[in-house]
């Protein structure tokens, strides 16, 4: 049944020498398990996924040489003592029916270390350190790293290499003028600064043979002033094709683009015609990527001829069971990535392990098991918020009886205002994940039910879990029972009606969402690729270089938005690394204006009185319709006294521990922990 409802995406691709169970790609990602010597744990992590049904694997970057470390003693591949180590991971996967192949990747002028090299003396804007210009037999010698690494992947039992040819890295520095200034053979014209990369190719597939799979990873629309034109983008891509590539996976830009590529608010698939243009030009096996999360998305890109695969990085992190569950019609049972980048892209570059919002045990599956009770237990829960449901759902799939109490009518808790942010649509397929797991594993939910510590106490559980959540905090701003103030909760949930002149009051994560609502009146660009790609200012390559408009379409805001904080300094700052910056370019977009260092006085029929620094100076009223608080939060935990107490085994996760803004990350984790022990 599921082949035929997907029948693209289960389909095996025939590559001439060997056979693709599926057309499932698992993009590379950086992990933190490259680093070190963490072998077992990554084979672990891969044979996961193998067991799930991926059709080939792709590790995260491994540098050819030292030169090319992302960071300081990250993942590099040059020796046979290196190689070695690797034996443990493709052993795992293969025993598990998987392929995998090793990511070659030189981080060029993008490297964290000041032995960096690059094709010029220039450094990058998301980089501290100046790459050291290459001699012409410098370069050279990165080829021989690049050749040499994948025969070292060939020895360790590899199936293949993806050569890192995008985002921005090495071999992408080669490809236009602007980090390219050389006058040698490596520079010059677009025939000679393609080069590297067809030189790279061509000697790799002679030092490898015939029989192993090489990928190259070509930046299809590099999003950057004086980008590749689309012709010299094709001409690369047939060259590659010619120097012996089997695939030809698609990248998305560079890091340093200012236009988002992978977050949330990116539509699904948002990219997916860029590689269909590129299906015309070249004959061998095209990946697309970027937003594919879910079997139809994947299913339909196929099926419109826009690629041979689809890579799928993130969701096989959310769920490794992903292609299984597909094939087994349990579409349903997908745990499906929302793309929020918090707990992998955000803790890569925070030099943390990875891992993943919606599943804690990605790259943790050696030390974070659900194991099967030895006895059955009876717990209580109390709030059905991301924690709450997560140490539900754990404690009955490990055999305890569980009841969730929830005060509201549905759960989810404070998922339910994010699904209504314009760009965090994915929120209802995560709430959807978390209603059919409870339906499966026999949670006992009992909704518009405020339960109290007596009635807990009467139950006799033999543990309660207070998941309660949080309450907005008390600004003590003289005034604010004005009509004219709002909570967040009046906005998002209650859809309390909003004046066109709106000043926000907190500049947390809560203060942009809800700017983001009110600017869109709830309409969401991210549902519209058009539209989206229109905002960013994404066009064809082939009308621009990079596929860079050279204006942004700008549609007129639905409201004159003020968001104010206490303290100096930038707004939203402790959002995520890999996020903050596009809501910050969205309100700036829009024209929202964003003032720090803020008192905020008295609120009346003027609106709100603030005056600005420690003496309190220059106060003006900022004259709006309407004041929304978003001032934090503070934990709501009033049960957690009495059931202690009395003596009841009872553990406080979640915001119910600490109201740090809405952290469902934290929460999930926290919940699924403590679940997995008890």
């Amino acid at each position: 049944m599921s082949d035929a409802r997907y029948p693209h995406l289960l389909a095996p691709l025939d590559l001439g020498f060997t056979t693709l169970k599926n057309r499932v790609l698992m993009g590379s990602m950086h992990t933190g398990l490259e680093d070190g010597n963490k072998h077992d744990r990554l084979a672990a992590y891969f044979a996961e996924r193998a067991r799930g049904d991926v059709g080939l694997i792709v590790t995260g970057g491994y540098a050819p040489n030292r030169a090319g470390w992302v960071k300081p003693f990250a993942g590099k591949l040059s020796t046979r003592a290196e190689a070695a180590k690797h034996r443990v991971v493709t052993s795992a996967v293969h025993t598990e029916g998987g392929k995998i192949a090793l990511q070659i990747l030189h981080a060029g002028r993008y490297a964290y270390h000041p032995f960096a090299v690059a094709p010029s003396k220039i450094r990058s804007p998301i980089t501290p350190f100046t790459p050291r210009a290459l001699s012409t037999s410098g370069v050279e010698k990165q080829v021989r790293a690049f050749v040499r690494c994948a025969q070292r992947a060939r020895e360790a039992g590899y199936d293949g290499v993806e050569i890192m040819g995008s985002e921005g890295y090495f071999i992408n520095e080669f490809l236009v003028t602007h980090t390219n200034r050389r006058t040698d053979r490596w520079g010059g014209d677009f025939t000679q600064r393609m080069r590297l990369p067809v030189e790279i190719v061509e000697r790799t597939r002679q030092a490898v043979g015939d029989d192993f799979i090489i990928i190259y990873r070509l930046s299809m629309i590099d999003l950057i002033p004086d980008g590749n034109t689309w012709e010299e983008t094709v001409a690369l891509a047939r060259a590659i094709e010619s120097a012996g590539a089997t695939i030809i996976n698609t990248g998305i830009g560079w890091h340093e683009a200012r236009v988002p590529t992978i977050a949330t608010s990116v539509p699904r698939g948002a990219f997916a015609w860029v590689t269909k243009k590129m299906k015309q030009e070249v004959t061998i096996p095209l990946v697309t990527s970027n937003r594919i999360n879910l079997p139809s998305t994947a299913e339909q890109i196929l099926a419109d001829g826009c690629s041979d695969m689809v890579s799928m990085a993130r969701p096989l992190l959310a769920d490794p069971e992903f292609v299984l569950k597909t094939r087994e019609d349990r579409v349903d049972e997908i745990n499906v990535c929302i793309a929020c980048n918090q707990a992998c892209l955000d803790h890569t570059f925070a030099n943390k392990m990875s891992s993943c919002l919606v599943n804690p045990r990605a790259c943790h599956e050696t030390e974070l098991n659900y194991e099967k009770a030895g006895v059955s237990r009876r717990f209580a829960v109390v709030g059905s918020g991301p924690a709450g449901i997560s140490a539900s759902l754990v404690l009955a799939g490990r055999g305890h009886t569980v009841d969730l109490f929830e005060a509201a009518g549905e759960i989810g808790g404070q998922l339910n205002m994010a699904k209504v942010i314009p760009g965090k649509e994915e929120f209802h397929e995560m709430l959807g994940y978390f209603n059919r797991q409870i339906e499966l594993l026999g949670v006992h939910v009992h909704p518009n039910t405020s339960i109290t510590a007596e009635s807990l106490l009467a139950r006799s559980y033999d543990g309660v879990i207070v998941a309660t959540g949080v309450t907005p905090r008390d600004p003590k701003i003289e005034g604010q029972e004005h009509p004219k103030v709002l909570s967040y909760i009046d906005v998002l949930r209650n859809r309390a009606p909003v004046g066109q002149r709106v000043a926000i009051i907190g500049a947390g994560g809560i203060g942009f969402d809800v700017a983001e609502f009110l600017l869109h009146d709830g309409h969401s660009p991210t549902l519209d690729l058009d539209e989206w790609l229109a905002e960013w200012g994404v066009v064809d390559p082939a009308e621009a270089r990079g596929g860079l408009a050279a204006e942004r379409v700008r549609p007129e805001p639905a409201r004159e938005i003020t968001l104010l904080q206490r303290k100096a300094g930038k707004h939203g700052a402790n959002l995520g690394k890999t996020t903050g910056w596009i809501h910050r370019a969205v309100l700036k977009m829009n024209n929202v204006r964003m003032i720090g260092d803020v008192n905020y006085e008295r609120i009346g029929d003027e609106g709100l009185l603030v005056s600005y620094g420690d003496k309190r100076e220059n106060p003006t009223w900022i004259e709006v319709d309407n004041i929304v608080l978003c001032a934090g939060q503070v934990p709501l935990c009033e049960l957690q006294e009495p059931l202690e107490a009395a003596g009841v085994p009872t553990y406080v996760i979640g915001g119910a521990d600490v109201a740090a803004e809405l952290d469902a990350k934290r929460a999930i984790d926290q919940g699924s922990r403590l679940a997995a022990r008890l």
